[in-house]
């Protein structure tokens, strides 16, 4: 079974590497015998389904997430059962793919509008004005 993004849109589960670990965290004397925490590696440059601008943003939202390898790896030890666990880091993984597969808008550089340019010059003034104000008095012959 591979993980749906979206309608139309699946990493193969071939992407998708599962291991379980032992967790710190909540569990008592149990958290020593029974890996519990999810190790979920995502082979980024191995995917075939994503495009490669999608690949390049993923990457960056990844950040220290990703490795030299080229791979996305995400640790989910937040619960005390590997079920929880592996669903949780999924939803982590799907979650960051979702975001990357919004391109972000194109910025139009505008120009300041007449009023705010004399708006910040008449600002300048009048705090040189009081800066004038605060320094010593002279006296002029």
């Amino acid at each position: 079974m591979s993980l749906v993004v979206r309608p139309g849109l699946e990493i193969p589960d071939a992407d998708l590497e599962v291991a379980f670990i032992r967790s710190a965290g909540p569990g008592g004397q149990n958290v020593n015998k029974v890996a519990s925490a999810v190790q979920l590696r995502f082979a980024l440059d191995a995917n075939t389904t994503l495009r490669d601008d999608v690949k390049q943003r993923l990457r960056a939202l990844a950040g220290q997430r990703a490795t030299d390898a080229g791979e996305i790896l995400i640790t989910s030890r937040e619960h005390r059962s590997q079920e929880q666990n592996r669903r949780e880091a999924e939803e982590r993984l799907l979650d960051l793919v979702r975001r990357a597969l919004v391109a972000p808008k194109k910025r139009y550089a505008t120009k300041p509008t007449r009023a705010s340019k004399e708006r910040r010059l008449e600002s300048k003034t009048r705090k040189q004005g009081t800066k004038r104000l605060r320094s010593k008095v002279r006296f002029e012959d």
